[in-house]
């Protein structure tokens, strides 16, 4: 199975990573390079995610706490909060719901400052996950690109990595430069949130809801494009950089926790054929599975 996948990774010019675990029969596992570190792109929004219902359920944070975003410290992206003129007060628990389903980098750079680096990684440290670190949000990724390109404007060194004919600023990739996790770490994380046993009832079906929610199918949603699959998930993208991670669930109910990250060859915006490899390689890995 390994040897398969990997073909479908190099047909179609991506470094791939995947793991892939039975929730109801966790020895069962497919694993390809699943312990390597990756940066985790928008992915960093699960942990986080996570974390913030912990804090939820310590009572810690009050999720119907009201915070204002203006539009002149908003962290910029292409959805959600970010593309706003005006500001937007919300309460916590809306930041986080618009930071999953929409992948909401002004959304998720708020609650990242609400919560703290040191808390959050304290939180994943409990949950088990030793090779996840989010060191950082969008807007200080932002920075530092900006730092690796010599540009001031954000939107220019954007520019600059999304140039197939230009070198990726060195470091830009490095796993040891961003937040990042592994494909094994990421499927614990998942399997633990949907047996319960990291949350409380109320805050893990608010997990659920929320990855059911996500808006984006192009990914691991297009290896089980029937209506009777449920597939719940997050994306991460950055450059070169295309992932998701989520949990499958089949019509008899059994259910699939699965993270593949991928590195692409060219960093178009659209690249609809490593998007769909990253579903038809879930899609092995869960057929081999069941």
């Amino acid at each position: 199975m390994n040897a398969r996948i990997r073909a479908v990774f190099e047909d179609a010019g991506v470094r791939g990573w995947l793991h892939a675990v039975a929730l109801d029969s966790p020895e069962s596992t497919v694993s390809l390079d699943a312990d390597a570190v990756v940066p985790m792109a928008s992915v960093y929004k699960l942990p986080l995610l996570a974390g913030f219902c912990r804090l939820v359920d310590e009572g810690e944070l009050d999720p119907r706490a009201q915070l204002t975003l203006e539009p002149s410290s908003r962290t910029p992206g292409p959805t959600g909060l970010s593309i706003l003129a005006d500001p937007v007060t919300m309460s916590l628990r809306d930041l986080a719901v618009s930071m999953m389903t929409v992948s909401d980098n002004a959304a998720a750079d708020a609650l990242l400052t609400v919560i703290g680096l040191e808390r959050l990684a304290e939180l994943l440290e409990s949950f088990g996950l030793r090779r996840t670190s989010v060191r950082r949000g969008t807007a200080a990724n932002l920075l530092d690109l900006q730092r690796r390109t010599g540009l001031d404007d954000p939107d220019a060194a954007l520019a600059v990595l999304a140039d197939n004919n230009r070198t990726t600023p060195d470091g830009v990739y490095e796993a040891a430069n961003a937040s990042a996790s592994t494909p094994r770490d990421m499927t614990l994380l998942l399997s633990r949130l949907w047996a319960g046993e990291l949350l409380s009832t109320a805050q893990t079906d608010f997990v659920k809801a929320a990855m059911h929610r996500q808006i984006f199918q192009h990914r691991l949603g297009s290896g089980f494009p029937h209506d009777a699959i449920r597939v719940a998930g997050k994306t991460g993208t950055f450059g070169a950089l295309r992932h998701e991670v989520g949990v499958v669930t089949l019509p008899a109910g059994d259910a699939y926790a699965v993270a593949v990250f991928t590195l692409t060859a060219r960093v178009d915006s659209r690249q609809p054929r490593a998007d769909s490899t990253i579903g038809l390689a879930a899609q092995l890995a869960v057929n081999e599975l069941r």
